[in-house]
């Protein structure tokens, strides 16, 4: 072995692995598959609610109306909550209300109680979900980049098990989904009390104003509606798509799982690559013109079953670049804080998750199956022009990360690690593993 080798393999060797962490990131970490379960979670049972419980579409749909709406408001003030009692008291009341309600809509008899008791489950997943990454991010031994590969690991995970689990859950019955999140997530809970350190809360406290105020600044404002216009997309596929297919609830769970897998490959590894080789603009923009294709070729052929599973497993893939493009472009054109940022963004974005399958269901009701599928294409394609308006600040964002030393990304990271620190001595390790990042 030549010195140069033996020098690389001893740099290899002393990188830490991200999946080599704390107790306290896995905890946080399962918590967060859990979490993103319950997105695609209810996909595989909404046309079995809406038969057992004699309910339309619409209305079977208002439980992602309901959960987004909430978790939407929610998000301006997870920040005010998490900076007067700290990171870890905010991640246990989320993790009790999400078991709280989940518990709550499983024992459920009608599809208004179960709406309402989703809401609960909303909130509770806004201020689990505002603190965990920070949490993650401030206990990690890995560097701030492995960290990140963790959340996102989890995240994939979550996505794609989400539906197969609703799918096996669903097909026993229609409740079995929930009191299955309600019994993960119990265990989540007792893992975060029992293996996540005490977090005092952040010196400076935060103003539920600042989310709102911080959409005043133009890009990001923009760019929080981009995710708007995609996710009404997107969530038109989620909450209508189910009852095109005329699937058990097993298959459904299939399908949507599939479509998971590729959310989670494309956001994790798909978008870092194309967003190098071609940039955040010209890959979004294309992105957006895909799945408005693809939103088109539904909203022609709603009857045909194997058209319509083929159109919902592509977009996944689809979903994960714009997943990780818009998230990053917030944080890359935003002046204010990661957090935030966050706020703002997700306060946006859900927005349009939560209207557009309630009225995916109305439109089809009073019209036909093709209106909200074609109406969501040339909704997203609108997304196509905000972004094009974008352009300029997007390109000189990438021009910034491409350069050593400071950028508004990194800035922004490592924020975020010393923003919400456990213990001490994790944060100085995952500080100086951040630093270590930056100079290679």
């Amino acid at each position: 072995m030549t010195p140069a080798d033996r020098t690389a393999a001893g740099r290899d060797m002393a990188r830490p692995s991200p999946f080599r962490q704390p107790k306290a990131v896995f905890a946080v970490a399962f918590a967060c598959v859990v979490s993103f379960m319950g997105i695609g979670l209810v996909d595989p049972i909404l046309p079995a609610l809406a038969s057992k419980l004699h309910a339309t579409p619409s209305q079977v749909d208002l439980l992602f109306t309901s959960y987004l709406i909430v978790t939407s408001v929610a998000m301006l003030a997870t920040g005010w909550v998490s900076s007067r009692i700290g990171a870890k008291r905010t991640l246990v009341t989320g993790l009790i209300l999400i078991v709280v309600f989940a518990g709550l809509a499983g024992s459920s008899g009608t599809i208004g109680g179960i709406v309402g008791f989703r809401a609960g489950w909303g909130l509770g997943n806004a201020l689990f979900i505002a603190t965990s990454l920070a949490v993650i991010v401030s206990s990690a031994t890995g560097g701030f980049s492995g960290a990140i590969i963790l959340y996102e690991t989890a995240l994939g995970v979550g996505i794609a098990s989400g539906p197969v689990l609703g799918g096996l859950l669903g097909n026993i019955s229609w409740r079995g989904p929930f009191y299955g999140v309600c019994a993960l997530m119990s265990v989540a809970l007792l893992a975060t009390i029992f293996l996540v350190p005490a977090t005092p809360p952040p010196p400076q406290r935060s103003s539920i104003k600042e989310p709102i105020l911080a959409l005043r600044h133009g890009p990001l404002a923009k760019t929080s509606v981009t995710g708007l216009l995609y996710n009404w997309g997107f969530f038109t596929i989620l909450g209508y798509a189910p009852f095109l297919m005329h699937l058990s609830a097993l298959k459904l769970g299939a399908v949507f799982c599939a479509r998971g897998v590729l959310v989670a490959i494309f956001a994790v590894f798909g978008a870092p690559a194309l967003r190098n080789r071609y940039g955040t603009a010209r890959t979004l923009i294309s992105s957006l013109i895909l799945i408005a294709v693809i939103l088109g070729i539904i909203g022609v052929f709603p009857g045909h079953r194997w058209v319509v599973i083929g159109a919902v497993i592509a977009s996944g893939a689809l979903i994960g670049l714009n997943n990780t493009l818009v998230t990053t472009a917030v944080m890359s054109v935003s002046p204010v804080p990661r957090g935030v940022a966050s706020a703002s963004y997700g306060f946006v974005r859900f927005i349009g998750g939560g209207i557009a399958p309630y009225l995916a269901g109305q439109l089809a009701a009073h019209f036909n199956a093709h209106v909200p599928f074609l109406l969501a294409a040339v909704i997203v394609l609108a997304g196509t022009a905000v972004v094009a308006s974008l352009r300029g600040t997007l390109d000189d964002a990438d021009a910034g990360e491409s350069l050593p030393g400071h950028s508004p990304v990194r800035d922004a990271e490592e924020e975020a690690i010393t923003e919400i620190p456990a213990e001490p001595e994790e944060a100085i390790l995952a500080e100086q593993a951040f630093r270590k990042d930056r100079q290679q």
